[in-house]
């Protein structure tokens, strides 16, 4: 089973999207098996972190701000703005996909494990994942 599902994002950063990958989960018909997410954008990314304490999506955030910073003179890519280059970097730093498996119609993730579309650019887009289950 494929789906795909939009995700609007208002800033940049962690956006949780676990309950609408939960939501395909459960409408499908599918018991155990693996989900696979998949980007389909080069300046925004898919993380699985912490959903507990939101002080560390916020130091992850920062830290990877200051290890890609905007307008560094090296770019040469700059015709989309200063956060475009940095946002492709991020991108390519962080995974484009995740799997993560299910049992009985439900995500195996941890304890405090969130699914999460890291938005790299600040403009609000609306972002594509795919969502493919498989047995």
């Amino acid at each position: 089973m494929i789906k795909t599902i939009a995700i609007n994002t208002t800033r940049q950063g962690l956006h949780a999207i676990t309950d609408s990958v939960v939501d395909v989960v459960n409408h499908s018909s599918l018991k155990e098996g693996l989900c696979t997410l998949y980007m389909q954008h080069t300046s925004a990314s898919l993380l699985i972190q912490e959903n507990y304490d939101p002080s560390a999506q916020a130091d992850l955030e920062a830290w990877m701000n200051r290890l890609v910073p905007e307008n560094d003179p090296l770019y040469t890519h700059t015709l989309e703005g200063a956060d475009d280059m940095p946002a492709h970097i991020k991108a390519s730093l962080t995974a484009v996909s995740l799997s993560i498996p299910f049992s009985e119609g439900q995500l195996m993730l941890g304890t405090w494990q969130g699914i999460y579309l890291w938005e790299h650019r600040k403009s609000p887009s609306t972002r594509k994942v795919i969502v493919h289950l498989s047995n």
